[in-house]
């Protein structure tokens, strides 16, 4: 890392035009470290690397760091980021360290996007977040921006974050600027999410901070900023778009769970429900997974007094749905004669989204847990997926599935390469019984017998 400085001292407190920040930034004139560069982190280095052209990238696991500083990506399914990550890489406008504290001592901007999980007792788990952030004070300059990326509970920016900034740097808090700017991205369309699918939201804990880093993210994001009041605001931004996606999910699977009763197609009705602008019912299914949408509420139910009956709801439905989706699963079998203790099932699709090697909370381990639990013999596939490990079931490569007589089948997750799949060879003599999670799967023709989740049985 290295830049000849025109402006003294740092970004923050030097009374700089919005012109004079983005030049510094465009130039390289201010380093800047990103820490954690993982599945979200990686690229968001990249494109900070590719604008300014000096960037240290800070990860703990050293072999993600000798893999980036040979020109290499860990991050897969990512498209352009293997060759952006060459790119930088190889004209030093991005490095890699495992030292968080040196990497902080010699940065001006400091971007933190880490991972923020919550624990088995469903608590936010921000140890790795305050981690990051001592090390950060260690090397802390005044001048210098902290900028959080990294999803968290509201207040925590202002109330955790700076603080111990302070603390630890010895600084005063208006010493140094602290703006949270959350990620917005999805896997599979990183770059694309970066640099201006959306705009970007930053709120800074003081006004300056939210001009700097606006300054310097509407170099990055062609969709421009939205600045907003402060950090917090910018904190409940980031923790409602997921609380929206998880109790709208949940209302659609609230309303597949009466499908039979209705004796009607539920997805039907929300597709043409959805026809009136006011309208925008999800799709239902088997479940939430990934690591955020099943875990955000939590960022509001627990740390807070107030009660959130609707997030708790919510929740329970959504975890309720892989119980759901055995339970049709076996009535179907009842229907067919079959006994679920004596049955083989296939679970097709193990990671919580299609192209995405993903499976925390995926809803196929709670079905698998299940099957496993009720006696049937369970077998997984999953063509992206390299670790079966936490399943409860058999690992088999999707060209392996004619050589088995599977008494069901249960689609959870559709991955593209499940269109090659020859249902006619598939399964059981007289047809398979099969739940499709995601309505995903035209069997008409077959021999199969099969309940759509939010349609019924397809007669």
């Amino acid at each position: 890392m290295s830049s000849t400085r025109e402006i003294e001292g740092g970004l923050y407190g030097q009374s700089l035009s919005e012109e004079q920040v983005r030049s510094a930034f465009c130039t390289g004139e201010f380093p800047v470290a990103v820490y954690g560069l993982g599945k979200m982190g990686l690229p968001l280095a990249s494109v900070y690397a590719g604008v300014s052209g000096n960037v240290i990238g800070v990860d703990v696991d050293p072999d993600v760091v000798k893999t980036i500083n040979n020109g290499g990506c860990h991050v897969k399914r990512e498209p352009g980021l293997d060759e952006l990550v060459a790119e930088t890489v190889e004209s030093r406008a991005l490095q890699a360290t495992t030292d968080t504290v040196g990497a902080a001592s010699e940065s001006t901007v400091h971007v933190v996007i880490v991972p923020t999980p919550i624990t088995d007792e469903k608590e936010p788990d921000l140890s790795i977040l305050d981690s990051v952030i001592m090390d950060i004070g260690e090397g802390l300059t005044a001048g210098d921006l902290v900028v959080v990326e990294c999803t968290v509970p509201p207040r925590t920016t202002e109330d955790r974050v700076t603080p111990r900034l302070a603390e630890v740097s010895g600084l005063n808090s208006g010493e140094f600027g602290v703006a949270f700017c959350p990620e917005r991205t999805s896997s599979g369309r990183a770059l694309e999410d970066i640099r201006g699918a959306y705009p970007k939201v930053v709120g800074g804990v003081d006004d300056e901070s939210t001009q700097v880093a606006a300054a310097i993210y509407e170099e990055i994001n062609d969709e421009g900023v939205i600045p907003v009041s402060n950090a917090t605001t910018a904190e409940c931004v980031k923790v409602f778009e997921g609380l929206y996606r998880d109790v709208n999910i949940a209302l659609a699977n609230e309303l597949a769970t009466f499908t039979d009763e209705f004796g009607m197609d539920v997805r039907e009705a929300i597709e043409v429900a959805n026809t009136q602008p006011f309208c925008n019912i999800h799709d239902p299914g088997p479940g939430v997974g990934g690591h955020c949408i099943p875990f955000y509420p939590y960022f509001v139910i627990d740390p807070f007094e107030t009660d959130a009956p609707v997030l708790e709801t919510a929740r329970e439905v959504n975890d309720s749905m892989p119980e759901f989706t055995v339970r049709k699963l076996c009535e179907e079998f009842d229907a067919e004669g079959l006994s679920v203790e004596e049955a083989s099932v296939l679970v097709l699709g193990l990671t919580y989204r299609p192209g995405v090697e993903e499976i925390r909370a995926s809803p196929s381990i709670s079905i698998a847990d299940e099957l496993s639990e009720r006696g049937a013999d369970v077998y997984g596939v999953d063509p992206i997926l390299e670790k079966f490990e936490v399943f409860e079931l058999e690992q088999l490569e999707l060209s392996a599935l004619y050589e088995y007589e599977f008494d069901g089948v249960v689609l959870v997750t559709p991955h593209k390469e499940f269109d090659t799949i020859d249902w006619d060879r598939l399964g059981r003599d007289g047809g398979s019984v099969v739940i499709d999670g995601r309505e995903s799967l035209n069997l008409g023709g077959t021999q199969h017998r099969i309940y759509t989740i939010g349609s019924g049985f397809n007669v």
